[in-house]
């Protein structure tokens, strides 16, 4: 699919500023999609909106289909009475440029408790909540149920509950529906407040012509209500455990691989079954956002298995994926969904077919492109139209971050290649992802700040210290939006109107 000449902004919704510890979809969500109309840009891309796993990373989510109820909107929740201005005072551990994910948890958690129970003590109609809980039965039932368990066994992994409760048996299930009521519908409310805001900030987005790139984790966490709910599609062992994980081997990033820990999935079962799993993922995912970027999209051609007992990716192998009939079965029946392919690391001939017989848009990455080699497929004059170019990601360092770190070599030819002396780095990086041929450009927010590496958002293969960087408004200035503006406008992204001309 070929997507119209655009470009965006990538800032995951946590990093915007706010009162509570971390950005939600609250007012500063609003401000952010008229910042990017005044800066010429229709994309904003975010990454993936599941709940957050080990090492608070969005990519280890607690299911493939409920939101993250930290970026509940508190104030929000206020305005319909349910919680009080006394009730939300700023936490002392709150800091403006970094999530603290314990206090954030701690304090998000008990406000939302505290307005579940006034909503469910309130007499009123509940019918916007309960149309809700009924078309999103399919997975909402074993989430919230599964919540609750969770929360019972003290956040155990689910193959150590109680072992009828593990196996889902029948009988020890409606007990513990009846016991947890209170808590499962507390989980409920969650996921309606989450989807009802998510979807009227989506709509602001979209009547302003801001369009949101969604971002579909090829994996969720083994500690997830899927894998509970459907251990038959995931390949574990007869204790329930995985018996191989997911990762990548030794790549740029890192020199003993990248050990996910993530459950694999048991192909062949999805296969027989018509891939219905993938089939709803997909759906609920294309409604969730304008267009899907599927993360690691080399793992549907072939997939790196680890041996669960390896502490590293080094030792494992590579297995055919599901490929074609992945795919040809979603374009079935979905029809052609908009869909960025996240074509990065090893990527081989049968990665590259899968891609081009979809008709899919790969990436480029501008920090990739300065090795020496002319034939550099990250070096803009290798593009292709159908394609989607970034100066860098959330797994990159910051351009000024990059550059400051960068061999002398690689500092050179940048400089060389893009006619710069390096003292603006990333507006040199910007400026070459738009005048580029990619259909598509998009730019870190931190680059449009020039900020340094130690407001990057994640390093690939640790497990912590990540995903916690945030802005605030004091560090954006009318400069930042005009800038990006002409050059946008300069390489028909946006009107040319937007340059002011003379006449």
């Amino acid at each position: 699919m070929r997507f119209p000449r655009s470009s965006g902004v990538l800032l995951h919704p946590t990093s915007l500023p706010g009162p509570y510890g971390s950005g939600d979809f609250g007012p500063a969500a609003y401000h952010f999609v008229e910042w990017l109309l005044t800066a010429g840009q229709k994309m904003w891309q975010i990454l993936p909106l599941g709940g957050i796993g080990p090492g608070n990373s969005p990519y280890m989510s607690s299911s493939a289909f409920a939101g993250n109820v930290l970026l509940i909107d508190l104030d929000d929740l206020g305005s319909q009475g349910w919680l009080t201005a006394e009730e939300l005072p700023q936490h002392p551990d709150f800091d403006p440029r970094r999530i603290n994910f314990a206090a954030v948890h701690h304090y998000r958690l008990g406000k939302l408790h505290l307005a579940a129970r006034r909503f469910f003590a309130d007499t009123q109609s509940h019918e916007e909540y309960e149309t809700f809980c009924q078309a999103e039965k399919s997975w909402l039932e074993d989430y919230s149920l599964f919540m609750a368990l969770a929360e019972k066994f003290q956040w155990q992994e689910w193959n150590q509950w109680e072992p009828d409760l593990a196996r889902r048996e029948p009988v020890a299930l409606r007990r513990a529906i009846a016991e947890l009521s209170e808590e499962i519908g507390f989980w409920n409310f969650c996921q309606w407040c989450f989807y009802r805001q998510w979807n009227r900030l989506k709509q602001y987005a979209n009547e302003r012509g801001i369009q949101i790139i969604g971002d579909i984790p090829i994996f969720i966490a083994y500690q997830s209500a899927e894998v509970w709910a459907r251990p038959d599609l995931f390949e574990l062992g007869r204790d329930g455990t995985p018996s191989v994980v997911a990762g990548v081997p030794p790549d740029f990033f890192s020199e003993t691989g990248q050990r996910w820990g993530n459950p694999l999935y048991r192909w062949q079962v999805h296969e027989q079954e018509g891939y219905a799993w993938w089939i709803e993922r997909m759906r609920k995912t294309a409604a969730l956002v304008d267009i899907v970027r599927i993360d690691h999209f080399r793992g549907f051609a072939a997939y790196w298995e680890i041996p669960a007992t390896e502490p590293t990716a080094v030792n494992g192998r590579w297995l055919p994926g599901p490929g074609e009939k992945l795919f040809g079965v979603i374009k079935a029946v979905l029809g052609r969904l908009p869909i960025i392919a996240e074509d990065l690391g090893v990527v081989t001939p049968d990665v590259v077919r899968l891609r081009e017989k979809f008709r899919l848009p790969g990436m480029r990455i501008l920090q990739f492109a300065f090795s020496g080699e002319t034939d550099n497929p990250y070096l803009p004059h290798n593009f292709v139209a159908n394609t989607v170019v970034y100066s860098g990601t959330h797994d990159n360092d910051t351009t000024c971050g990059w550059f400051a770190c960068a061999p002398q070599r690689e500092r050179v030819f940048v400089c060389k290649y893009l006619g710069s002396d390096g003292s603006e780095i990333h507006w040199d990086l910007i400026r070459a992802a738009s005048a580029s041929v990619a259909d598509i450009a998009i730019y870190p927010f931190q680059d449009i700040l020039g900020l340094g590496s130690e407001h990057r958002m994640n390093l690939p293969g640790k497990q912590s210290g990540y995903w916690e960087w945030r802005f605030s408004w004091d560090q954006v200035d009318a400069s930042h939006a005009g800038r990006l503006c002409e050059i946008t406008a300069a390489h028909g992204r946006c009107p040319v109107e937007r340059l002011n001309l003379p006449t």
